[in-house]
Parts: C-alpha cells; sequence; structure tokens
C-alpha cells in the first residue's frame, strides 16, 4: 500500500506558532476527494472504561430541522431516560441556552429529578454566554474551542497563538465559577495534534488539577473525515487521535469524548472505534438526526454497546421504536423504510423460502428476536417468489390480526391474493407488490379482517394532521383579530387543498380570523363575522381541556355541506399556555385523492 502521507515526528507539548495555516493540502486537496494517511504506525486496543453515551438530540439534532417546543422537549428527554438512562448509560444530555423557550425546556427536564442524562449546556467562547451558563446553575457547559487552522485562521481571524490564550482565559474563567468546562476541540481531523492542540490540552489539564474540577474534551470530527483504520495516521486516525489525548496529553479517558458526523459513512464506526481505544464518552443524537449529513446514532450505539459487553439490562431497547413513532407522529419527520433498527421494513424479506423459514422459525432469516428487543415483528415484502405462505404472513403482521383472526396458507382468500399476484407478474411486472395494493386486495378478499374505509381515512387524516395542523399551531402565535395579523394563512392553504376552512380563535372560542380555498364558498361564510362564537363546539372544547390536537369524527358541512371532519390544535405562549385554537375543516374528497404516506408506494 502507498503511503500517501509520511509520519510527522510528534513535537513537543509546547504551542507551535504559525505565520500561515497548516491546511493539509496532501490529504485536503478539496477539489478532489480527500486522502487517508498512512505511516505504518500502530496502536494496540485499549478500551475505554467505562464506557458511555452523550446525547446531543435536543442541540444538534435540532440543527437537522425546524425547533422543538418544550413539551417536545420534554418528551425526548423523557425518552432518553427510558432508553439508557435509567442504567446511565445515556450519561448526559445537551441544550441550547440562548432563548426564553431554551430556558424553559432546561427546568422542564430538570423537574424530572432524572440523575442521568443530567443537562449540560452548549455556548460559544464569548464570556457573555458563559455568565449564562452560570446564571442558569450548570454544572457542566460545553465551549465551542475550534482547533484546526481552517477554523482558527480562515474562520475566527486569529493566529494560534491568540486562539490558545483566549480560550485558556474562558476555560480558567469557568473553573473560578465552579463550571466543569467541557472543550469542544471543532474540525479536530484537520488540525496540527502536536502543534495545537495536545498543548492546549496539557494546559487544560494543569487548569484542573489547580481548581480540582474536571475539564473535559470533546473530539469534533466537524466534517467526519476520521477513519479507523489500523496504520492510519494523523490527524485522520481515530485510534491515534485518542491516543494521543490520553498518552500524551494526560487527558482522563472518562473525560475524552468523541463527535462525530456521517459525512463518509463512518460514523458509527468510527464512534467505536473511539470506545476501543480509550475514549469512555461518545456522543450521538437519536436516529443520527443531525446538521448535514447527521451524527452518531444514538440508538446504533445503544445495540452495539450490548453487543461488545454483554450488558442487556443496560438499555430499554423497545424504546427505539417508541422514539420512531414520536419523530414521525409528532415532529412529522421520516425514517427510511431500511433504516437499521427503526425504518418500518429494516428487516423485511421478499424470498419466498425466507418468509417459508419466517413462519416455521423466525431466527433462520431474523437478525435477532425483534419482538423481544425492538416490541415489533419481522415484515416481508411481496413478490412472485413470497409463496402462499408470505401472503398468509404479510395479513397476518399488515392487518395486525389477533391469534383467533391469523389466517394460514392454506386459507382460501389467500390463494386467491396469491393468484393475483403471480398473475401481475407473468404479465410482466417487476417491482414489489406495494402495502397498498396488498391492502386492496385483502379488502376484496378477506372484507371481514380489513378496517373500514371510513377508518383508514380517520387514520389519514390524523397523521396530515399531525404534521400540518400540529406543526401549524405550534409555529404560530395569537396576534389579535382580523386577518392582516396572519398573512401566512392564505398562502397556506393553497399547498395544502384537502383544508376546506381554516380559522383561529382565541380562548374563549371566538373568530379572530379564518380563510377559505375555494372561493366559490365565499358567500356561504359570509355568515362567520370576525368574533362569532364556536365556544360549544366540541373540536374547540376538547384541545382546550386537555391541550392535545383533536379530530372530529365525519359530518356534513353546514356551509359547504360536504362531507368534512375537523382537526384542532392548541396555540400556546411562552409559558405553554393556551392562548388560543388554530382549527381546520378537511373535506373528504380531497383527502381520498391525497397520496399514501412515503413508503407505501412499494413493497420496500
Amino acid at each position: 500500500m502507498a503511503l500517501l502521507h509520511p509520519r510527522r515526528n510528534p513535537a513537543t507539548r509546547n504551542l507551535q506558532a504559525a505565520d500561515q495555516p497548516e491546511l493539509f493540502r496532501d490529504i485536503y486537496p478539496y477539489s478532489r476527494i480527500s486522502r487517508v494517511p498512512f505511516d505504518g504506525m500502530y496502536v494496540e486496543p485499549r478500551p475505554a472504561s467505562p464506557m458511555f453515551i452523550t446525547d446531543t438530540s435536543l442541540r444538534d439534532g435540532q440543527q437537522a430541522h425546524p425547533p422543538y417546543t418544550v413539551r417536545q422537549i420534554a418528551r425526548i428527554y423523557d425518552l432518553l431516560y427510558e432508553l439508557g438512562g435509567r442504567s446511565g448509560l445515556v450519561r448526559s444530555c445537551e441544550f441550547f441556552l440562548y432563548t426564553d423557550k431554551d430556558r424553559r425546556a432546561v427546568e422542564e427536564c430538570r423537574s424530572r429529578g432524572y440523575a442521568f442524562p443530567y443537562p449540560t449546556g452548549w455556548i460559544r467562547a464569548h464570556r457573555e454566554d458563559l455568565r449564562l451558563a452560570r446564571d442558569m446553575e450548570f454544572s457542566e457547559v460545553g465551549i465551542l474551542t475550534s482547533a484546526s487552522d481552517y477554523h482558527i485562521y480562515l474562520k475566527l481571524g486569529w493566529d494560534r497563538k491568540k486562539a490558545f490564550d483566549s480560550y485558556v482565559a474562558l476555560i480558567a474563567q469557568a473553573l473560578e465559577w465552579g463550571i466543569s468546562p467541557r472543550c469542544h476541540f471543532e474540525d479536530i481531523t484537520r488540525a496540527d495534534i502536536y502543534g495545537f492542540c495536545v498543548p492546549l490540552a496539557v494546559k487544560l489539564m494543569d487548569l484542573s488539577q489547580q481548581s480540582g474540577l474536571p475539564v473535559r474534551i470533546r473530539l469534533c470530527d466537524t466534517l467526519g473525515y476520521g477513519v479507523p483504520y489500523p496504520g492510519a495516521a494523523l490527524p485522520r486516525s481515530v485510534p491515534r487521535l485518542v491516543r494521543a489525548f490520553t498518552d500524551e496529553a494526560g487527558v482522563p479517558g472518562e473525560w475524552l469524548e468523541w463527535h462525530g458526523h456521517n459525512d463518509f459513512h463512518k460514523v458509527l464506526v468510527n464512534a467505536t472505534t473511539a470506545w476501543l481505544y480509550g475514549c469512555s464518552g461518545v456522543n450521538a443524537t437519536l436516529l443520527g438526526f443531525g446538521e448535514r449529513t447527521g451524527n452518531t446514532p444514538l440508538e446504533a450505539l445503544i445495540i452495539e454497546y450490548i453487543s461488545l459487553t454483554g450488558e442487556d439490562s443496560a438499555a430499554n431497547t423497545r424504546v427505539i421504536s417508541e422514539v420512531v413513532q414520536f419523530y414521525e407522529k409528532e415532529l412529522g419527520l421520516r425514517v427510511p423504510g431500511n433504516y437499521p433498527f427503526a425504518g418500518k421494513d429494516f428487516n423485511a424479506t421478499s424470498a419466498g423460502i425466507h418468509v417459508d423459514g419466517l413462519s416455521k422459525n423466525e431466527e433462520i432469516y431474523n437478525i435477532f428476536d425483534t419482538k423481544t428487543i425492538l416490541g415489533r415483528s419481522v415484515p416481508i415484502i411481496i413478490n412472485d417468489k413470497t409463496g402462499r405462505a408470505g401472503v398468509a404472513y404479510w395479513l397476518n403482521q399488515y392487518l395486525e390480526l389477533g391469534e383467533e383472526d391469523q389466517v394460514s396458507k392454506s386459507h382460501p382468500a389467500v390463494g386467491q391474493i396469491y393468484a393475483r399476484v403471480l398473475a401481475a407478474y407473468e404479465t410482466g411486472r417487476r417491482t414489489a407488490i406495494s402495502n397498498k395494493e396488498m391492502f386492496d386486495l385483502a379488502k376484496r378478499y378477506l372484507p371481514e379482517l380489513v378496517p373500514s374505509e371510513l377508518e383508514r381515512l380517520r387514520a389519514m387524516a390524523k397523521r396530515l394532521s399531525m404534521t400540518v395542523v400540529g406543526k401549524l399551531a405550534a409555529d404560530h402565535l395569537i396576534l389579535g383579530e382580523g386577518n392582516e395579523h396572519y398573512p401566512w394563512m392564505q398562502p397556506f392553504l393553497q399547498d395544502y387543498p384537502f383544508i376546506q376552512f381554516l380559522q383561529i380563535l382565541d380562548r374563549e372560542g371566538r373568530l379572530l380570523a379564518s380563510a377559505i380555498v375555494d372561493p366559490t364558498y365565499a358567500d356561504r361564510y359570509a355568515n362567520l363575522p370576525l368574533g362569532f362564537d364556536f365556544s360549544q363546539r366540541d373540536w374547540f372544547k376538547a384541545p382546550m381541556r386537555t391541550g392535545k390536537l383533536f379530530i372530529s369524527d365525519f359530518y356534513r358541512s353546514a356551509f359547504t355541506y360536504k362531507l368534512i371532519l375537523t382537526v384542532a390544535a392548541p396555540v400556546t405562549d411562552d409559558q405553554d399556555e393556551i392562548t388560543g385554537i388554530i382549527a381546520a375543516d378537511i373535506l373528504l374528497e380531497e383527502l381520498l385523492r391525497q397520496p399514501e404516506e412515503p413508503g407505501d408506494e412499494s413493497g420496500s
């Protein structure tokens, strides 16, 4: 193997000044794909003890999509506790501190009284930010301490000495105020390890010794350049990075933390490698959601931890399925069907011989007992290789049939459905049979076991409402009476034609503003002046009473005479007090035109 980058002789433990930034152009040519340097230097694994997970779902995770509400943040915190906080495997959780909402979320989570994950903060390397952390009584706070010359010279406009002195002064102040700092060595895989990072870490350890407080260091692989390969050289080698800090800078492994990104598809293996070479903490986000390509998936780390240690009781892995439901239903985020451990079809099979094996003993083709470990059965994909056993299996699993209703492969309806599947492929079909197509076949041949069309439509309306109306209520405020206060309403309706009528009400149920999709019916709504009283409607009273989104049954509109249902969601202020209601009338005939959810168009 050609050596792409010769070994650099380790420098002293003193700061190495540089007139020009070290950009490692032989490794990072920019106009070409980055190179992996090898120098033939190997280090033996030395697994960290203890190994634990730190979470940044509420910081990095929020940077991937719209901000969470306080209630949503608290729910995520509860899920982290249930998933791995009880045992201390998920040790800490990182919060923003800048807005009133951020601060209320911290207090809400603190009020839970959980030992783990304990709340920590994140700030920029500014004294004003540090004062904010002190005022919020944080015992630990992460501080952005950019490490590479890309950041120091090109972003901050500093040189190494100014960066070094600025960081040291701020860390000293944190320790003086009784705050244990966590220094985020940003862009570590493009940094001069011996010329800047190790000398800074040595100084931080000196400050720690003087103060008696730990100074933790987070190794941030900001662009995912880290590699786990034996013999790889710095600054890209994860094993060598960990050892440079533990062995040469004297940082205890329990004070060291790895933070990876998935730009080069190495986020999980790099995180595990950090554990195996002496870094106790690995930073992660639920489902890997984070800026750009995302972070180390926390649920994957939990499975990896159990694989390495055999400690099955360290986590409640069934909560992973609850996390997926919350992210999809509450936050409107979509988890790919084949996403490991979490996607609805991640362990699905389509081969008939596999399905027959699953029916006899699912251990033959399933990675582990997913029903026990994740609380979910094995799905399958229907095609011409599935066989009657596969059709029966699909019906039992997809329709969630109880033991008394389960069908066998010899059931006449199973034979009829399978005959239709084979006929499709005999006439040239090449794609898998979608879940929707299978559902339609089940309705035809097993109507007694299939939910009614109205039940299905109401479920669809609920899913749409959670992602559309629920988010609408979370993102807007009650601002007063008159449509001029809500200029977003009419443009919003253009994107959602299944909403017939949108209205905003105050706490007393009085109409503040409204908008309609079809101007044909404008005259019929003319009898709804501002101030019209809706306070006796069930769809107003229910969310005011519970604080939750409400969905009515189907009924005929008094204005258009068409079949609709009403969805209503509470609007809250900064103190989570309900200030009004956003309600939408959803038109059945438009709902019927809506495509199935992503993932239902095919069997994959």
